[in-house]
């Protein structure tokens, strides 16, 4: 029960990597607000969490609503100890030379401007809290090229140094703020970004279980819950020694895709976008 009594905040709450974090940290002891734009799954959550998660509608590309959701955390609960700024999606998949500005502008508002803001709506209700801790998800994007597209991985760099930044503002105050790098996880992040019918992202999430298994050195695909295990880390007194700095949580992807060594393996990126082009021909036809 390394939570207990504490006050919780995550984003992207009903599913994948917030939902394995939301239960993680409600599972020992934290009173966990979750905040996400799916209702449906968010109330769910809450539901059958008996009181010890409240649901919060919350778009985290409107600063309003993040506000909001970091007030009614600390209006209801007395402040709040954890965050973990965690809502986010793939955002436009266009090249450099092809992407709009608009495109640009939706993806770093979702990926990158959503978590400062998740950062500045939550400190002023976190100063002086004792293990007081940020935790963001930003990703092996944000380390190299090859993990995804341009301007998700440009965001998720931000999201990593916005974290050592941050930390430093916030020392002042005894407020930690550290990142998590996730490899290929288990989740509906890399399908929700297709443009096909729901019949093929069901498939896709298929594809991605199996390939993730074969996609870096550790032969299993990761789970939520393996991230899920990492905040609860840097959200705890454990590593109370440790801010402005990230972990990351791969299975040695970053050590090289299994691509890198195996020609007869495409990358993960690469047969999902063949995927879709393949149910665009099929519908055209």
């Amino acid at each position: 029960m390394r939570f207990a009594g504490k006050v919780a905040v995550v984003t992207g709450a009903a599913s994948g990597i917030g939902k394995a974090a939301v239960l993680k940290l409600a599972a020992e002891g934290a009173h966990v607000f979750a905040a996400d734009i799916d209702e449906v799954g968010g109330r769910a959550l809450a539901a059958s969490s008996n009181g010890k998660i409240d649901f919060v509608r919350c778009d985290v590309t409107r600063p309003g609503d993040i506000e909001a959701l970091m007030n009614a955390a600390a209006d209801k609960a007395g402040g709040i100890d954890i965050v973990f700024n965690n809502a986010a999606a793939g955002g436009d998949r266009a090249p450099i030379d092809e992407i709009t500005p608009e495109g640009w502008d939706r993806t770093m508002d979702l990926v990158l401007k959503s978590v400062a803001m998740g950062i500045r709506y939550a400190a002023p209700h976190m100063k002086g809290r004792k293990g007081a801790s940020i935790v963001n998800t930003a990703s092996v994007a944000a380390l190299g090229a090859g993990y995804s597209p341009i301007a998700y991985a440009v965001a998720k760099a931000g999201v990593l140094h916005l974290s050592k930044v941050a930390a430093t503002d916030l020392a002042q105050y005894g407020i930690r703020v550290n990142a998590i790098c996730p490899g290929f996880i288990n989740t509906n992040i890399f399908a929700a970004s297709l443009e096909v019918p729901d019949a093929m992202k069901t498939q896709a999430n298929a594809m991605i279980a199996e390939m993730s298994a074969q996609a870096q050195p550790v032969a299993r695909g990761g789970q939520p819950e393996d991230i899920a295990n990492a905040v609860a880390y840097l959200a705890s007194e454990e590593s109370s020694f440790m801010t402005g700095t990230h972990l990351l949580v791969d299975g040695g992807l970053t050590i090289g895709q299994r691509h890198a060594w195996d020609p007869e393996t495409p990358g993960m990126f690469d047969a999902l976008v063949a995927m879709e082009e393949a149910a665009k021909a099929g519908a055209a036809a």
